[in-house]
C-alpha cells in the first residue's frame, strides 16, 4: 500500500485517507473512488487528495478484521460488523473471561497494522459486555498479514468466556456479642446479590456460636444438598488453626490456603470437602466493593479448582481499592494536630510607664 498525495489522474481505485467536499457532494474517508467520483472531484476544482493506493494482495481494512474476527472460535462471543477497520467482540453469558496473553502478544507483533485488544484475564463479564476489539490500523493492510494473523487464531484461542453454572449455597454464619444482627442481615442481603450473576442462590443459612464444633458440625449437615459452603466468621481469622480453617479440617475437608495476597481480602480461607469448596469469607466482604471474595468466587462458578499455586500468584495487581468502612484499613489517619492557644495580661502600677506607653494592659493571643 502507498499513502499519500494522488493526482486525480492515478486517483482511480485509490481509497480516501480524509473526507473531501466536492461542491455539495461529501465523499467519505475510507471510500474507494470510481471513474466517475474522479471525474465529479475534478469538475469541482479538486486536482488531488490524501489516500491509499493498494498494492497486489492488499485487503482494505474492514476485510482485513472480519476475516481476522471470522477465524476466532465463537461459542459464547458476539461479533458485530466490520467497520472503519474495527470489528468489536461481546460476551453472550455471565462468565470468566479468559485470555491467553501469549497469543494475542503473537499477533500483535505481525504487523502493526494488526492489533487486537482485551480484557485481562480472569476479568468477570455480563451478558453484552464487551471483551475485545480488533482494529486495522491503516486503511489497508498486506493480505498475508491477515492469513497469518487468521492462522495463529485458528491454531490457538486468543480468549475465550467460561460461563458461570449457578450451585446451591450454604451460608454459615457465626456469631458473638459485638456482632450486631443488622450486619448479619446485611450480609446474606449482599452475598445473595453476589451470587446471583451466576444463578446461584443460597438455601439455608446457619447462625451459630463462634467455635469450631458448632462450625463444624453446620458444614457437615448442610454438605449432601448443597455445593457450596460460605462461613462468615463474626471475628477475622488470625491463624491457620484458628476457628473457620480447624473447623473445615473437623468436618473432614482439606485447606488449601488461608490468607492471600490480594487486599482487600487477605483473610480469606479456601478448603474443600470431597468436591464441595468451602469459604471462609474474609471481613470485607461484608461491602460490595470487589475484594478477593469476588475473583475466588468467580473462578469458582466458572467450572475452575483454584489451586495453591493460583491463589499465591494473585499478588500483582492484588492491590484494591480500599474499603473505607474496614476497621483497620491500610493507612489510619492521624489525629488532627490541636492549635495552642496562648492568652496573657500584663498588669502595671506605679509610675513604671516608660515600656508599656498609653496602656495598663495588654492581651495577645496567637498559634504556635
Amino acid at each position: 500500500m502507498k499513502f499519500g498525495s494522488v493526482a486525480l489522474g492515478d486517483a482511480e481505485g485509490a481509497v480516501l485517507a480524509h473526507s473531501v467536499q466536492a461542491g455539495e457532494r461529501r465523499f467519505a474517508k475510507g471510500r474507494r473512488l470510481t471513474a466517475e467520483d474522479v471525474r465529479e472531484l475534478r469538475e469541482n476544482g479538486i486536482e488531488a487528495v490524501i489516500a491509499a493506493r493498494l498494492a497486489p494482495g492488499d485487503l482494505l481494512e474492514d476485510e482485513a478484521a472480519g476475516r481476522i474476527a471470522a477465524a476466532i472460535f465463537p461459542d459464547h462471543l458476539r461479533f458485530s460488523p466490520a467497520t472503519t477497520g474495527r470489528v468489536n467482540i461481546f460476551s453472550t453469558v455471565n462468565g470468566l473471561f479468559r485470555a491467553s496473553s501469549a497469543v494475542v502478544d503473537r499477533l500483535n507483533r505481525i504487523d502493526p497494522a494488526i492489533t487486537l485488544a482485551c480484557l485481562k484475564d480472569r476479568a468477570e463479564v455480563k451478558t453484552g459486555d464487551m471483551v475485545a476489539t480488533i482494529k486495522i490500523i491503516p486503511l489497508a493492510v498486506s493480505g498475508a498479514a491477515v492469513e497469518q494473523a487468521a492462522a495463529l487464531l485458528a491454531a490457538g484461542q486468543p480468549f475465550e468466556v467460561k460461563p458461570f453454572a449457578g450451585r446451591l449455597v450454604a451460608l454459615i454464619a457465626t456469631e458473638l456479642p459485638s456482632l450486631k444482627t443488622s450486619v448479619m442481615d446485611k450480609t446474606r442481603r449482599l452475598l445473595d446479590q453476589r451470587l446471583a450473576p451466576s444463578g446461584s442462590r443460597i438455601t439455608v443459612e446457619h447462625r451459630v456460636p463462634h467455635r469450631t464444633e458448632a462450625v463444624a458440625e453446620r458444614i457437615a449437615a448442610t454438605l449432601a444438598d448443597n455445593q457450596m459452603v460460605i462461613v462468615f466468621g463474626a471475628s477475622a481469622v488470625a491463624d491457620p488453626d484458628d476457628v473457620i480453617p480447624a473447623a473445615i479440617r473437623a468436618a473432614g475437608g482439606t485447606v488449601e490456603q488461608v490468607g492471600l495476597p490480594v487486599d482487600p481480602g487477605n483473610l480469606l480461607v479456601l478448603g474443600h470437602i470431597g468436591d464441595v469448596p468451602v469459604i471462609g469469607a474474609p471481613g470485607c466482604a461484608r461491602s460490595p466493593k470487589e475484594n478477593a471474595f469476588d475473583w475466588v468466587l468467580a473462578r469458582i462458578f466458572a467450572g475452575e479448582t483454584p489451586t495453591v499455586e493460583d491463589l499465591t500468584g494473585l499478588g500483582v495487581g492484588g492491590l484494591l481499592m480500599e474499603i473505607p468502612t474496614r476497621p483497620r484499613p491500610r493507612l489510619a489517619e492521624e489525629p488532627p494536630k490541636r492549635a495552642l492557644h496562648v492568652a496573657a495580661v500584663i498588669l502595671a502600677a506605679g509610675q513604671a510607664t516608660s515600656c508599656w506607653p498609653n496602656s495598663t494592659a495588654y492581651r495577645w493571643s496567637g498559634n504556635r
